[in-house]
């Protein structure tokens, strides 16, 4: 572009060379500054491209002018358009002008009619008001009657007779409770008539809902089955609502309990007979009456009939007040609050302890049947062990149903005054057994066995503890327990046969008291809760033993000829001085020695024989054998003693005799330590 610019100035002429030559710088200076990274000058070439003007001189020379044409047509064609939008902003003018003659035309219409209208206006305001008020009050009369009021078909159901008690009675009878119970707000009001009014009507409705419930409580409870399963829901949901009465629910208590007691009591002599009063008989059903023969039997019939039907009894009364938690004792707690009088001080309500109550109240007349039976049945026995069953039994069926009744309640007291009487007859029993025996056993039997008397007593003992052992009495107690059964049937006839051996002589005396001490350790033996007595009497067998042992001692050291030997021996000691003492002592002479000799040689070969002979009516014959064992190893000990000293005394004199005599004594000694080795063997054996 530069080089056609050159070409243009060229071309051009005309004014002065100086002039030219500036014109010509300043205008090369110009086209030379020009930056072509220029975002305008890349704009105008970019329109120049796309009018596709050639490069020639001719229109180089009219491209300003054709530029300038361009710009003052669109000018023109702008002030044109702004022509015509003045001429439509001249008409919108003219438009809003009107609009604004009529909106003051209609303002000053609207303040003419303000004017005019005012004061209905007003009086339309106050009225509309008005009735928003009144429909505040009517919304508040409608919302007070339909909270406080009761309709004419709700009283009915409420107190009506011939109405069923259902679910809408109940829903009825706790809409009055919450009535009765929002008066109180009322109160709280500076107009108190209106609550102290619905407070009368509503406790008036709240009586005769539940004077209909009381009446309709007591008609069922004539014909309620306790051992149907399928007890009235309506009547467990009507007890706990009653409950909030405590008068009424104490009535309809006495009247049932009346009548379960009389079912009860008909049930049990139903029982015993066969025949109920209602002529409702079971054909498959034996009377208990029929085993009266058979006192145990029987009283544990009649037992376990009480202890079944006190079982039943209690279940069905649970499923009947408490099934459903603590419902009953929270109804019966608002009743106290309804009915201050009828509270005590301090106490609170326990539910096991009212349903505990209520069955011994039931139970009452089976109580007092069962105690007349039952007593009429001990003082018939006569056999202590019966009647010692008969007692641990009551005392079994106590403990059981104490963990079902109260300790007062009647059936208890029942049991454990029949328990007592029970044990008073069998110790007036076993005080006339105790007489019979202090008047018959007066010797001991010929052949030392154990008394038949006090056989018998052991034979009764194993069946007194196989009882007692049956019972529910406490581990830890058991043995206390048990002591005075002992101190009543044993230990008489223990202290009867203790007299017996001292007219006796040794060994028999020793032998007798093993016999039965034994006897009567084996019977005690079998069970745990005899320990103590067994002590006793093992100190006493160990006593007898032991004199046995030294009898059979005795016998051995006498029969045998060693005694005066051993006499003789035992008091010296093995210095040199006693035992060259020893050949001058008068047993030891020869003639002596010789018969002591003989005495042994013919004492050997039966000395066990004849020692067990001495024990031939000890029954225990194993003890009499380790009796006799023991009594000849100390007859061993005394001989070896003997022989020691002996043997001592010859090493104490030297060898004063010849190899012969030397050989004859060895010999005579190597004969009898064969001897008396051979004996020991026999004994052990």
């Amino acid at each position: 572009m530069s080089l056609d610019l050159s070409e243009d100035y060229d071309d051009r002429s005309g004014g002065s060379l100086n002039q030219r030559n500036n014109a010509l710088s300043n205008r090369l200076s110009g086209v030379l500054s020009v930056s072509y990274a220029d975002s305008e000058i890349r704009e105008a070439l970019r329109l120049l491209d796309s009018k596709n003007v050639k490069n020639t001189p001719d229109l180089r020379r009219r491209l300003r002018l054709d530029l300038q044409r361009e710009v003052i047509t669109c000018n023109g064609s702008i002030v044109k358009d702004f022509g015509q939008v003045a001429e439509q902003l001249k008409q919108v003018g003219s438009t809003i002008s009107s609009l604004n003659k009529c909106c003051e035309d209609m303002r000053r219409q609207v303040a003419a009619a303000r004017q005019e209208y005012a004061p209905v206006l007003d009086e339309a305001s106050t009225l509309l008001a008005q009735r928003q008020d009144l429909e505040k009050k009517k919304q508040l009369l409608n919302a007070f009657n339909k909270h406080f009021i009761l309709s004419d078909e709700e009283l009915t159901v409420l107190t009506s007779a011939t109405e069923p008690i259902d679910e809408n009675f109940f829903t009825i009878l706790a809409r009055i409770k919450q009535i009765h119970s929002d008066c109180r707000v009322l109160l709280g009001s500076e107009n108190q008539r209106l609550g102290l009014e619905l407070m009368d009507q509503s406790s008036r409705h709240l009586n005769n809902g539940y004077q209909k419930l009381y009446r309709y409580i007591q008609r069922e409870f004539k014909t309620l089955d306790l051992e149907n399963p399928q007890i009235n829901a309506f009547i467990r949901r009507s007890l706990r609502t009653l409950a909030e009465r405590p008068t009424l629910f104490e009535n309809c208590l006495d009247s049932f309990s009346e009548a379960r007691e009389h079912i009860l009591t008909d049930g049990f002599y139903s029982a015993l007979t066969g025949s109920s009063l209602n002529q409702d008989n079971d054909p498959m059903m034996k009377p208990i009456e029929l085993h009266a023969h058979d006192a145990l039997r029987y009283i544990g019939d009649m037992l376990a009939w009480t202890h079944s039907a006190t079982v039943s009894e209690r279940e069905s009364l649970e499923s009947l007040f408490i099934a459903e938690g603590d419902e009953m004792a929270k109804g019966i707690q608002a009743g106290r609050h309804s009915e201050p009088w009828s509270a005590v001080d301090g106490e609170t309500f326990d539910g096991q302890k009212a349903l505990g109550d209520l069955v011994n109240r039931n139970m009452a007349g089976v109580a007092r049947a069962l105690r007349q039976r039952i007593e009429q049945a001990i003082q018939g026995q006569s056999d202590s062990v019966t009647v010692y069953k008969i007692a641990n039994l009551i005392s079994f069926y106590r403990v059981t149903l104490s963990k079902l009744l109260q300790s007062e309640s009647s059936i208890m007291e029942t049991l454990s005054s029949l328990e007592t009487s029970a044990m008073r007859q069998f110790e007036a029993l076993q005080s006339d057994h105790t007489a019979t025996v202090q008047a018959e056993l007066t010797q001991a039997p010929s052949d030392l066995s154990v008394p038949e008397i006090l056989d018998d007593t052991l034979s009764q003992l194993r069946a007194l503890m196989k009882s007692y052992d049956s019972s529910l009495a406490p581990i830890e107690s058991r043995e206390e327990g048990f002591q005075p059964i002992l101190n009543q049937t044993l230990k008489p006839v223990l202290d009867a046969c203790e007299n017996l051996p001292k007219d006796l002589e040794m060994p028999a005396n020793h032998i007798f008291l093993l016999n039965y001490h034994l006897a009567t350790k084996k019977t005690l033996q079998l069970f745990d809760f005899t320990h103590s007595l067994v002590a006793e009497l093992d100190k006493s067998i160990e006593s007898s033993t032991t004199n046995l042992i030294d009898y059979q001692h005795a016998f051995f050291l006498h029969v045998s000829g060693l005694h005066p030997l051993l006499t003789a021996l035992i008091p010296l000691s093995d210095s040199t001085e006693d035992l060259a003492r020893i050949p001058i002592l008068p047993p030891f002479q020869a003639t002596a020695l010789t018969e002591a000799s003989q005495t042994l040689d013919d004492f050997l070969p039966s000395a066990l024989m004849d020692a067990l002979e001495n024990l031939k009516r000890l029954k225990d014959t194993k003890l009499a054998g380790e009796i006799t064992s023991e009594a000849a190893d100390r007859f061993c000990e005394d001989f070896e003693f003997v022989e020691g000293k002996l043997a001592a005394a010859d090493g104490v004199f030297g060898d004063d005799e010849d190899e012969d005599g030397q050989s004859s004594d060895a010999e005579d000694e190597e004969v009898a330590d064969q001897d008396r080795d051979e004996w020991r063997d026999k004994s052990v054996a």
